[in-house]
């Protein structure tokens, strides 16, 4: 089963804009490999998408804390509120029809409470320079743990919203 099971990867994309509107993160759906099922994409700041145009970046900072978050997130089912190596948040929602896990909400790109932005590791892993990364992380909005979990809560009853709705038409046909 995939996510455009439940309903067209349109009505996703509709997801992602409002919670993007709403909260300002990057917000994304993901199947069961981690891939992003729309090609949505509103960054959340201007740090990200530097990092995300290198392969090191790409590959060992974001691809490695959506894996392991969303493993995580899949293991417990339950949503996972967490930081990138890069310091950055990174929330994970699982979606599951019945036991089947389906795929994944993903939000990302603020500093959680009281967090700050690790310039030294992305330098480390990207070659970027930290100066280059201190001016790309200026600005970057802060985010409270509790607001994260009402942004979990949203995402969650939405989530729910559309399993519900497949559970009913599947029973009835």
């Amino acid at each position: 089963m995939n996510l455009d099971d439940l309903m067209p990867l349109a009505k996703w994309e509709d997801i992602e804009r409002d919670i993007h509107q709403k909260y300002g993160l990057d917000a994304n759906f993901f199947n069961i490999d981690g891939i992003r099922v729309t090609g949505f994409r509103k960054w959340a700041n201007r740090l990200c998408p530097t990092i995300k145009a290198t392969d090191k970046g790409q590959s060992f900072i974001c691809a490695v804390a959506h894996m392991s978050v969303a493993a995580e997130a899949k293991n417990d089912r339950t949503p996972m509120i967490e930081e990138c190596d890069g310091g950055l948040l990174k929330v994970v929602v699982p979606i599951f029809v019945g036991d089947e896990f389906v795929g994944a909400f993903g939000a990302c790109g603020f500093v959680l409470d009281d967090g700050e932005v690790d310039t030294f590791l992305i330098n480390k892993v990207t070659e970027i320079s930290e100066d280059e990364l201190e001016a790309l992380s200026e600005g970057i909005r802060s985010i409270s743990r509790k607001e994260a979990e009402t942004l979990v809560t949203e995402v969650q009853e939405k989530i729910g919203a559309v399993v519900r709705n497949y559970q009913r038409n599947s029973a009835a046909t």
